[in-house]
């Protein structure tokens, strides 16, 4: 039986559709800034402009995280904290929404950035009340699934026709 998914009233297709990506590249703009701003924030404290609990240590510790989630290295004490602040950066303006969608949700599990209203749409497998969800659990969607006989069936949080055999996105994997 036939069935369309929607999720913050978008229809979820493989591939991807126009619609999917304009959301999802709405979402990676607001993680970007969340994240550029954590850097800069990271970097004050590891200069000691401002104070905050860990100290100048905590931040340097934060900032080298940040980084390292996007270029897939760590920086050895032979780095000066303004090469990496810089790296971040400039890795962050080029960075594909996949990984975003993946490393934001690690910072989340870290502690280093916030929530997010909405989380991107179409290759996620993480369901709802996941460890490293990134997406705020006030906002707890409800799918509806329109089927081939154009009765549509609802279930929260969980994008299926039933909510006892449930492969939510066809990975295989049950709700």
């Amino acid at each position: 039986m036939k069935h369309t998914q929607t999720r913050y009233g978008i229809e979820i297709t493989k591939p991807h559709s126009k619609e999917m990506y304009d959301h999802n590249d709405r979402v990676a703009e607001e993680m970007k800034r969340n994240l550029i701003s954590e850097i800069h924030l990271s970097y004050s404290r590891a200069m000691g402009n401002i104070a905050a609990n860990g100290g100048m240590d905590k931040g340097e510790k934060d900032l080298r995280k940040i980084v390292q989630a996007f270029v897939g290295y760590s920086f050895s004490d032979g780095y000066n904290i303004d090469e990496i602040r810089d790296t971040g950066i400039n890795t962050l303006a080029n960075v594909e929404n996949y990984m975003l969608h993946q490393e934001y949700g690690y910072l989340y599990s870290e502690g280093i950035v916030s929530r997010l209203r909405m989380k991107m749409v179409g290759f996620d497998k993480a369901p709802d009340g996941c460890w490293d969800c990134y997406w705020e659990d006030g906002d707890e969607y409800t799918s509806q699934v329109q089927t081939t006989d154009d009765t549509q069936r609802i279930y929260a949080g969980c994008e299926c026709e039933s909510l006892g055999d449930c492969d939510c996105d066809g990975d295989g994997m049950q709700c």
